[in-house]
């Protein structure tokens, strides 16, 4: 069982007042603590005195919109935001994303894919505050925040998928993560197979000899492990 430290705290912001109470109590009975706000203003000064998790935050409301609010929350926190709106355009979605938005989901929706879209954000959620920016790796060298590799100071091209699977095995040092939450928190198509395929080239990528890798392991049956310097 959770304890309270480890229970995620979401916040909900939405003016309409029932799906806001129904949002809660589904989130509740979820395994998530919730607080909810009825705009903007409210929100702000909740975030003023409690650290959330993640924000699920409504586009359209009365006063300060989701939007504005997204984009001007977004020069102070990364907190993860999950944004809901009854306008479903193509450029409606893009505009939040780009405003701040770390996901996306046109009402009306299924409560299920809200909670899977909500765990899939705080899977992406930035890397905590104690762990290095830098990850060393023999001589390589993996930047968290730019998403790049140096070998021996010489620059190693990584594409969007090394990427994801070296900042969610970074995120966990010394943890075991079995494929299937490879596949789901890094985006990677194609199964189990995808993932074996990834890390065999990043290992060519990382290690002195990938045929007996220091750093990129297998635990055999279970999944695989970054083990950093």
């Amino acid at each position: 069982m959770l304890t309270d430290a480890e229970t995620p705290h979401v916040l909900v912001v939405d003016d309409d007042d029932r799906l806001r109470a129904l949002l809660v109590k589904y989130l509740s009975e979820n395994g998530f603590m919730v607080s909810g706000a009825p705009d903007a203003a409210d929100a702000r000064s909740r975030l003023g005195t409690i650290e959330f998790d993640a924000i699920i935050l409504d586009l359209m409301m009365p006063g300060e919109s989701g939007l504005d609010f997204a984009e001007d929350l977004r020069q102070t926190s990364m907190v993860p935001i999950l944004m809901l709106t009854a306008m479903d355009e193509p450029e409606d979605r893009i505009d939040g994303l780009e405003r701040g938005a770390d996901d996306y989901l046109a009402k009306p929706f299924e409560p299920r894919e809200l909670l899977l879209r909500l765990h899939n954000i705080l899977k992406r959620a930035p890397v905590p505050e104690d762990v290095p920016n830098e990850i060393r790796l023999g001589d390589a060298v993996f930047d968290f925040e730019r998403g790049e590799l140096a070998k021996a100071g010489c620059p190693v091209r990584l594409t969007d998928i090394e990427v994801a699977l070296l900042r969610v095995l970074a995120r966990r040092p010394g943890e075991i993560i079995n494929r299937e939450d490879l596949i789901e928190m890094t985006g990677a198509s194609g199964g189990g197979r995808a993932v074996d395929v990834q890390v065999t080239r990043l290992r060519r990528k990382i290690e002195l000899d990938p045929k007996l890798p220091r750093y990129l392991q297998t635990v055999r049956g279970k999944g695989y492990v970054l083990r950093p310097d």
